[in-house]
């Protein structure tokens, strides 16, 4: 990392609690996108708009129960984003 002068997004190899929300994030999508589905005679291309299609769902329409039940996209325009 040093050698070509990046630096590393978490504090140290390992420490996962400094990526917490991304950590949640993936476990969430491979829960509910990937897990429990045959992808076996699914092409690439396929694949990738499925999950295209799932993250801008997930994005934008996913309703939280820690927004008040509303989607992402409800929430920041309840707020007046």
């Amino acid at each position: 990392m040093e050698e070509y002068g990046y630096a590393r997004s978490m504090s140290r190899k390992g420490c996962s609690p400094d990526n917490a929300a991304c950590e949640g994030y993936f476990g969430i999508l491979k829960r509910e996108f990937f897990h429990n589905h045959d992808w076996s005679k699914v092409t690439i291309e396929e694949f990738i708009k499925a999950l295209d299609d799932y993250l801008k769902w997930f994005k934008i329409k996913r309703i939280e129960e820690r927004l008040g039940y509303l989607s992402p996209m409800d929430y920041r325009a309840s707020l007046g984003y």
